[in-house]
């Protein structure tokens, strides 16, 4: 994955921010920046893969259902993950999560992400060329 994340505040949320050379790449990092909010990455092993699906008629809503597919994976299967591929074909993106299941103990959960929101929500290229998206997690 080329590019970089950032957590930046939000009163009592937090947002997440993902940067990268194309779009997918942005999406990819802002995903770190999601996991990161719950938990280290360095603790958690890519040993399990899962494919999510997601469309959305544009790029913005795109970025809020592709986190909260993640979020939902998060919560359906009881796993974190710290490595993910997505591709986007017009209005539809296919990603896969690489992690696996939580362990309180070693993975040390600090807060639950209840959904990705519409606030501060944006997603496009800056003066430079790279990718950017973000947009506000609900803690």
């Amino acid at each position: 994955m080329s590019g970089h994340w950032e957590h930046f505040e939000h009163q009592a949320d937090i947002g997440v921010r993902g940067f990268g050379d194309t779009l997918e790449a942005a999406f990819e990092q802002a995903g770190l920046a999601l996991v990161a909010v719950v938990v280290p990455l360095d603790r958690i092993a890519q040993s399990d893969r899962v494919a999510v699906h997601c469309e959305a008629p544009d790029c913005e809503l795109l970025f809020v259902d592709w986190l909260n597919s993640i979020l939902r994976e998060m919560s359906l299967r009881r796993m974190v993950f710290s490595r993910f591929r997505v591709s986007i074909q017009g209005r539809r993106l296919t990603g896969e999560l690489w992690g696996e299941a939580i362990d309180n103990q070693r993975h040390e959960p600090s807060v639950e992400v209840k959904a990705a929101t519409y606030y501060a929500l944006k997603v496009g290229k800056d003066p430079k060329g790279e990718w950017g998206a973000q947009c506000v997690v609900d803690v």
